[in-house]
């Protein structure tokens, strides 16, 4: 399908990390620049910058060290002919350590220390796309959704009304500071929520009913740049994963006039379960190989009723033996060019149902990132298919550009 609109389209590098600015530098030379080798060689590459609160510490402008610290930084990328178009807000510690799990989702927007980080990126973001003339486009920052439940789900909107409370309180002080940013150097940023299943908000209508009722019930000039600088990262794998139809959520999200300004193209684990007792085993066994300790691969799985049941992690999952005429979707970002791998089926056809309901109800999305972090710990038969990681990422690349151009 064609997409009539100015596109840009490129990978998330927290797949390669860093935690420091040096680290971050050396794998965008060593992947980063062999990715624009592969699909873009002879224009600029846009890439989604992810840069931890410790690689972020001496940019900025705070002094004019900081000041001169980042203009390197942008001069260096643009040497290279990468362009951060948009940043990844959402881990802000050490997302490669040996175990991740929750804490990901820490600190949550309740915490000024996450309000605080994510302006810094605002500021730094702008500077780099300043100091490489391209100041009039529009950037996007996603981050996590408010964090991991403080209460049971089920009671988010009444034992937890505090808890979002306060995550408003913060986020409208990001958009008011995004606001004066905007007036000071004309650069248009906003920070996408991004839903992911077990989290604060996982659908659609659960952040729709949160910005209604949380981040638009407020005086009318603080609503308006709220609509301009709050918007949503759709992650098609986490919508998948929660059995979310994907023109379901863009027509919630654009009947509430909630901005999608990012999406993260990505693929989940999709395993059917049928009336064969044996083969449902080897499949289980196969499924067992993505189970692994870093990060948290969030469980849903639906009957042939329509019941469902949810699992935080995929080894809590496997000790409940797969019913018959059961689908198991799994939060385990799998290549996107992948439709199964051995007896595993992905959740690709998901993204071209997206990607049809944008383009069927008119829907202006700029920012299309491929993301894949989980490539270092994929199987190891599964993660040689593509040879080195950055030819698996090129082959992601090229997959999406050819169903959007």
């Amino acid at each position: 399908m064609t997409l009539e609109r100015k596109l840009k389209i490129g990978y998330c590098c927290n797949v390669h990390g860093g935690t420091t600015l040096d680290e971050v530098k050396a794998n965008l030379q060593r992947y980063s620049c062999e990715v624009k080798q592969q699909v873009s060689p002879e224009s600029t590459m846009p890439i989604g910058l992810w840069l931890s609160q410790s690689a972020i510490s001496g940019l900025g402008n705070e002094s004019q060290a900081h000041i001169d610290n980042t203009h390197s930084f942008a001069d260096w990328l643009s040497e290279r002919g990468l362009d951060p178009f948009t940043f990844n807000g959402f881990p802000l510690g050490d997302f490669h350590q040996e175990v991740v799990k929750h804490d990901v989702y820490l600190p949550t927007w309740a915490e000024t220390s996450r309000l605080e980080y994510t302006k810094k990126l605002a500021v730094v973001q702008s500077m780099l796309l300043a100091r490489a003339d391209d100041t009039a486009a529009f950037q996007s920052i996603s981050t996590l959704p408010l964090g991991w439940p403080p209460v049971h789900k089920s009671l988010l909107f009444d034992e937890g009304r505090e808890f979002l409370k306060r995550c408003a309180t913060n986020l409208h002080t990001l958009v008011e500071f995004l606001a004066e940013l905007k007036a000071e150097s004309g650069n248009h940023v906003a920070v996408c929520i991004e839903p992911e299943p077990g989290c604060v908000f996982d659908s659609c209508d659960e952040i729709v009913r949160y910005f209604e009722e949380y981040l638009f019930d407020c005086d009318s000039k603080l609503a308006d740049r709220t609509r301009e600088h709050l918007g949503i990262c759709h992650d098609v794998c986490h919508s998948a994963v929660m059995f979310e139809d994907q023109k379901t959520a863009v027509e919630a999200y654009r009947n509430a006039g909630i901005t999608i300004g990012k999406v993260q193209v990505s693929s989940a684990i999709k395993m059917n379960f049928e009336e064969d007792a044996v083969a449902n085993q080897s499949k289980l066994n196969q499924l067992s190989q993505f189970s692994e300790p870093r990060y948290l691969h969030q469980t849903s799985i639906r009957g042939e009723d329509s019941s469902g049941r949810f699992y935080e992690d995929l080894s809590l999952a496997m000790g409940d033996q797969p019913g018959f005429n059961e689908e198991w979707r799994v939060h385990f970002h799998v290549p996107i060019f992948a439709d199964r791998l051995g007896q595993i089926e992905t959740t690709q056809a998901e993204i071209d149902s997206f990607l049809l309901a944008i383009q069927e109800s008119g829907t202006d999305i700029e920012h299309f990132e491929v993301e894949t972090y989980a490539w270092n710990v994929l199987p190891d038969e599964y993660r040689e298919v593509s040879g080195d990681l950055a030819s698996g990422i090129a082959a992601e690349m090229s997959w999406l550009l050819d169903r959007v151009q």
